[in-house]
């Protein structure tokens, strides 16, 4: 048996993956011939069929599906080893891409980027601020080096330090409602006021709906600072998060209408950024950061 090359190992892997040697060809950035040869090089070698070619889509044999299982921690590894020496390379970072989301308070976070930036003098903070959907797929688009928002915590190409906890409250204005505010208040009695929602800024991924109730007259707006001011002129109702709005529940302005058919929610804030791409000194030191004052934010993340 001849020693097979990386090489072989990720134009099979792509193959498998993609179900046929062109788009293994397109995912790889090389020619069909090339993925074609490489494969029937590596089951020569190895004196194995590794795929079963007689149907539309291309696809692994037992033994081939065997193969590639033990291969993927090579084929990982290897990825990891290209990212660590693509690290190693990078000298100070000209800019850096940071996304705020909608559910972070700015005021806190954005003393802290100061802080961080003023010792930085030779990167520049490229700062985007997006909401819903948004950041995280500025992320997923490498359109972003780092975010400050909520993510799906189970996807395996993100890394995240954890924040804290914001609350989001049902809030209507004084005076809103016909009827008193109460933790009784159905959807089906809300379905008749207008509902004030943020737009999502995300522009291809998989669209969430949060809170919205089916059949409300949508008032939609850009930022959360918006929305209150159009809660708190009696023009809709909607979830704010609570530490934008303690003190107007706390004088009356608002009231929570929180209760067992609208709940609220809590999501967890975090810093997220990409496992599998490298990252250069200023946003490791970046993140180090952060994760130094990871415990006083999950403490208190407005302070």
């Amino acid at each position: 048996m001849s020693d097979f090359t990386l090489h072989e190992l990720q134009c099979f892997a792509a193959v498998v993956s993609t179900g046929g040697f062109q788009s293994a060809a397109t995912a790889l950035h090389r020619s069909h011939p090339a993925v074609f040869a490489a494969v029937a090089k590596l089951e020569r070698q190895l004196n194995l069929n590794l795929l079963d070619r007689s149907g539309y889509r291309v696809q692994a044999t037992a033994a081939g599906q065997s193969f590639l299982q033990r291969a993927q921690s090579l084929l990982r590894e290897m990825e990891s080893l290209q990212a660590h020496a693509a690290q190693l390379a990078m000298g100070e970072e000209s800019v850096l891409r940071v996304v705020i989301g909608d559910v972070c308070p700015r005021p806190s976070m954005l003393a802290l980027l100061s802080r961080f930036f003023a010792t930085c003098p030779v990167t520049r903070l490229d700062l985007h601020f997006e909401a819903i959907d948004g950041p995280q797929e500025r992320l997923l688009d490498d359109d972003a080096d780092l975010i400050l928002h909520h993510v799906d915590k189970s996807d395996p190409r993100l890394e995240w330090l954890a924040l804290g906890e914001i609350a989001f409250v049902p809030v209507v204005a004084s005076g809103f409602l016909p009827f008193p505010p109460s933790r009784d208040i159905t959807p089906d009695q809300m379905r008749s006021f207008t509902q004030c929602v943020i737009r999502n800024t995300a522009t291809h991924s998989a669209r969430r709906s949060y809170f919205l109730i089916e059949g409300a007259h949508q008032c939609t707006v850009a930022d959360l600072l918006m929305k209150k001011e159009i809660i708190l002129h009696g023009m809709g109702w909607g979830h704010l998060p609570q530490f934008l709005i303690d003190a107007e529940l706390g004088d009356g302005r608002l009231h929570a209408i929180t209760g067992d058919y609208l709940p609220g929610s809590v999501v967890e804030l975090v810093a997220a950024r990409r496992r599998d791409r490298p990252h250069g000194p200023v946003a490791n030191r970046l993140w180090a950061f952060i994760q130094h004052h990871a415990q006083q934010w999950q403490q208190n993340p407005v302070a």
